[in-house]
């Protein structure tokens, strides 16, 4: 892989690595939904502020993530993130001398802001390293790097976390004296503190590495911003403007499908918190698989033909999991992980297409758009609760997988 006579095949690689990392913290945090309904007996809808708290945090550093890398460079952008994402996993440990949610909830929205600042940051070095051409093809792959860090994330968890649970449930920890709950708690909750710690501290060597690599700048010679013209294009952009909202309920509906998997698994099969999450991985597993099976088959087989028949198979396997039961609802369950795999590059990459020195802003729009795990998860938890069924829960990423169908015919008229 070469660009301007140079070899790119270091940076991309550790560019790649980045993919990774945030997988890690991707997919740990959304087994922290369970064990906090656990540890604190909580319902549906008060763990879903976890995912109120990581995604909002995506939300609100993604455009300042992107002018900052306008003004200095991928590479600044890349140590800010990391530096945040290593910062935030350090908090967890006030958060568990304290053993408040809220510090948790604190710790998690400075965490998923350095994901935010990396996620801004690396999609577009990526694509800029290499041919227009190939650009959507190069994300793909980079981008299945991610669940092979999301799968470490579910085995971090499995067994640090969700194996040190306390058997007793919520209605035997309601009949427990105050001093034997807070013993089982401060138990639950050093497993959670010392898992991030560990990330924390192997963070910081990976930001020394980062640090004194060379990497190319790819930095814009005009540094000024016109942030009001460069919207104003955007805007004007059909496939970058509906791919925002394609994305926005994308990452809804996969935050939403997986934030609840263990939940709805241990209800199905009868499991407890750490054998559910083996459905989990395998779930995370075949997302793997599906994503270098599909970023071959793109080499052969329009893009957008792809996500079109994508979209229509995680939509009947969806309806599945809300109608079904038992093994039949986990295998449905597992089926819709296969299918999103090309879902969250390939609509990245549809949106960027051709944006030019506009690239940096739009990629902060599209990382703004998962805003969707923060706002579609607590309305999923929301209609759990109040229903009393986990599985209608599920029509809300129903209806996601229906904006992402559709998003795929925009893009097959555009010609992708």
């Amino acid at each position: 892989m070469r660009l301007n006579g140079k070899s790119m095949l270091l940076p991309f690689l550790l560019v790649t690595s980045l993919f990774f990392f945030w997988g890690v913290a991707n997919n740990l945090n959304d087994t922290m939904l369970a064990a906090f309904k656990k540890i604190m007996s909580m319902s549906d809808l008060q763990t879903s502020f976890v995912q109120m708290a990581f995604y909002g945090a995506y939300f609100c550093f993604a455009l300042p993530a992107a002018l900052f890398i306008k003004r200095f460079s991928y590479k600044s952008g890349v140590l800010l993130g990391l530096g945040m994402y290593a910062a935030g996993a350090m908090l967890y440990y006030p958060a568990g001398q304290s053993g408040e949610y809220w510090q948790y909830l604190v710790a998690i929205y400075v965490l998923a802001g350095g994901c935010s600042i990396l996620e801004t940051t690396a999609n577009p070095y990526i694509l800029s390293m290499g041919s227009p051409e190939t650009a959507t093809r190069r994300l793909n792959l980079a981008q299945s790097f991610n669940p092979v860090g999301a799968i470490t994330g579910i085995l971090l968890s499995q067994y640090l976390i969700l194996g040190n649970l306390h058997k007793a449930d919520a209605a035997e920890r309601a009949r427990m004296s105050v001093e034997q709950l807070k013993t089982i708690q401060a138990v639950e909750l050093n497993s959670i503190t010392t898992t991030y710690l560990g990330i924390g501290l192997f963070l910081v060597f990976i930001f020394f590495i980062m640090m004194f690599s060379r990497m190319p700048k790819n930095s814009d010679s005009d540094k000024s911003i016109r942030l009001g013209k460069t919207f104003g294009r955007l805007f004007r952009n059909k496939l970058y403007k509906w791919g925002v909202v394609a994305q926005f309920f994308y990452v809804g509906a996969q935050i939403g499908v997986w934030s609840f998997t263990i939940r709805i698994v241990m209800q199905e099969l009868v499991l407890d918190e750490k054998n559910a999450a083996t459905v989990f991985l395998i779930s995370m597993a075949v997302f793997t698989v599906a994503r270098f099976i599909f970023t071959a088959l793109m080499r052969y087989i329009k893009a957008s033909k792809l996500i079109i028949f994508a979209a229509a198979v995680a939509l009947a396997c969806t309806a599945g999991v809300v109608l079904g039961s038992g093994m039949f609802l986990v295998v449905c369950l597992i089926t819709i992980s296969v299918f999103m795999s090309l879902m969250f590059p390939t609509i990245y990459g549809f949106a960027l297409d051709g944006l030019g020195d506009d690239a940096k802003i739009g990629a902060s729009g599209l990382i703004m758009a998962i805003l969707g795990g923060a706002v579609l998860v607590p309305l999923q938890g929301l209609v759990s609760d109040t229903s009393g069924s986990i599985n209608l829960s599920y029509l809300v990423p129903f209806v996601c997988f229906l904006v992402v169908f559709a998003y795929g015919f925009m893009a097959k008229k555009a010609g992708k």
